[in-house]
């Protein structure tokens, strides 16, 4: 089977979050399977041409209301045969940022910029001759490829007119919506407006417009799947949702076992696995090196690696005078270790906070290098979300032995198991109400279970780690997806 993914991010090349994860293990498992996967994404700035191939230049994309000339370069997914294409031009994705920067979170062009993307992977496929039997689409940004595709490119003549669409909602909050005099951005007759479901509320929506026109819908966990159905958690998409109802499926996401393995983990200060436990306490003592927290064994740190937006539930831990971090940093005897980057509100908190308390210690930015120590070091790790769709980092923490505590909603509570105080079993800590005592008292009994029932704790962690969560079990179901599309 011949597979396109088009998305805006992909592992190692650009990330803001675990969408990009989420497309290259996707890809790579599809691929080690048999089939001929390809991925377009686009050229930004940070991605240096000297590191890919030149494959064609000067391909000229008609956009509707002009013509525009761009390049295609090429790389490969390490230890795969994956190949990914990236859309080089330079007017749209040269520049910081993948959607926005710190200056225009959302960038205003953002309508056209992934307006050509989605041309440009058509562009490619008959520049090359490669026509794929299925276009996977991943959110808001590459809905144009289903909405091309079914208003445009399935004509008689078209290379395209046997291929399906299948898109998949790695996040409902996360839909597109514009202003409508940017629709004249996208290049498509005007009745196109409603007649492709762009149409919400006088604006444009890209995601709305995705799901009427795909093929195929899914996201990325059985429980998210149902929490988009209702009100609370479709953000206005839910009725549209479950008008589609036969078409949408909820596929767990995996966790690329080469890759996040403590066994074989290159940014780990030493190696570690369920067999042998020594390297976590490595791990341990540099992360409170690293972050300048005192080297003590037999005090829990608790790792929070996170986006500091709305959905992470981070004013419920660091909002002044509600959130319950202070409390916890000062009635719980825990070591406290954040890195995340987003709301300005909560970086200034955070930084504030982190200079008043000798137990938090707080890294504002990304990097990957520390996100995988706090992983890799931290006893616990907490994840108060507001909605989870499917999430990485518990399924990390987990196979690197550290337990998470979190909020039982979307792949938090398709993932992890509530500890049983009268047999030890579990793997993490569950709670239902995102309010700061909910999460104060789940963190509370995590800390307590630590020094009172250690042997439950490293029972839980042995579970954890020996847990799978298979890239090879989501493709066989995106396959079987693929076959519902009538491939």
């Amino acid at each position: 089977m011949k597979i396109l993914m088009i998305s805006a991010e992909v592992f190692p090349f650009a990330k803001t979050g675990g969408l990009a994860d989420a497309v290259a293990a996707l890809a790579k498992a599809l691929s080690e399977m048999g089939h001929d996967v390809k991925i377009v994404m686009p050229r930004y700035y940070k991605i240096d041409r000297k590191t890919v191939f030149l494959l064609k230049k000067g391909v000229c994309i008609c956009t509707g209301q002009q013509e525009v000339a761009v390049d295609f370069y090429c790389a490969r997914l390490e230890k795969s045969a994956v190949e990914v294409y990236f859309v080089d031009y330079e007017k749209c994705f040269g520049r910081e940022g993948l959607y926005g920067n710190s200056f225009e979170p959302d960038y205003h062009d953002n309508p056209f910029r992934f307006s050509l993307l989605a041309r440009a992977a058509f562009s490619l496929c008959t520049e090359t001759g490669w026509i794929p039997d299925i276009m996977h689409s991943h959110d808001w940004s590459s809905c144009m490829v289903p909405v091309l595709l079914k208003q445009c490119m399935r004509t008689e003549n078209s290379p395209f007119k046997n291929t399906k669409s299948v898109l998949t909602i790695h996040n409902m909050g996360y839909q597109g919506r514009y202003p409508s005099g940017a629709f004249s951005l996208l290049g498509l007759p005007q009745e196109q407006f409603r007649a492709a479901g762009f149409e919400q509320y006088g604006c444009i929506n890209f995601l709305k417009a995705g799901i009427t026109c795909a093929d195929i819908l899914t996201t990325v966990s059985p429980t998210y799947a149902d929490e988009v159905k209702t009100h609370a958690g479709g953000f206005g998409l839910d009725g549209l949702i479950r008008v589609r109802a036969d078409s949408f499926f909820g596929i767990l996401n995996g966790a690329d076992s080469a890759d996040w393995n403590p066994a074989s983990d290159s940014f780990l200060p030493a190696n570690y696995s369920a067999e042998n436990m020594a390297g976590k306490k490595i791990c341990r003592r540099k992360l409170q090196q690293e972050f300048g927290l005192p080297a003590d064994d037999e005090v829990p740190v608790i790792g929070m690696v996170s986006r500091l937006a709305e959905q992470k539930g981070i004013a419920e831990v660091f909002a002044p005078q509600y959130g319950c971090i202070y409390r916890m940093c000062t009635e719980l005897r825990a070591q406290f270790v954040v890195v995340g980057s987003g709301e300005r509100w909560c970086e200034d908190e955070i930084k504030v906070l982190a200079g008043k308390l000798p137990n938090l210690r707080a890294f504002v930015g990304y990097s990957e290098e520390k996100s995988r120590l706090v992983e890799s070091g931290s006893d616990f790790f907490l994840m108060p979300s507001k909605y989870e769709p499917c999430g990485l980092n518990q399924i990390y923490s987990m196979l690197y032995g550290t337990l998470p505590i979190v909020r039982r909603t979307g792949g938090l509570a398709d993932t992890v198991e509530q500890y049983d105080e009268q047999t030890g079993c579990g793997t993490g800590f569950t709670f239902g109400d995102l309010t700061p005592d909910a999460i104060f008292y789940t963190v509370q009994y995590a800390v307590d279970t630590f020094y009172r029932r250690r042997e439950h704790y490293e029972k839980m962690q042995q579970q954890g780690m020996k847990k799978t969560f298979s890239w090879d079990d989501a493709a066989e179901k995106y396959l079987e997806v693929y076959k519902k599309a009538g491939v």
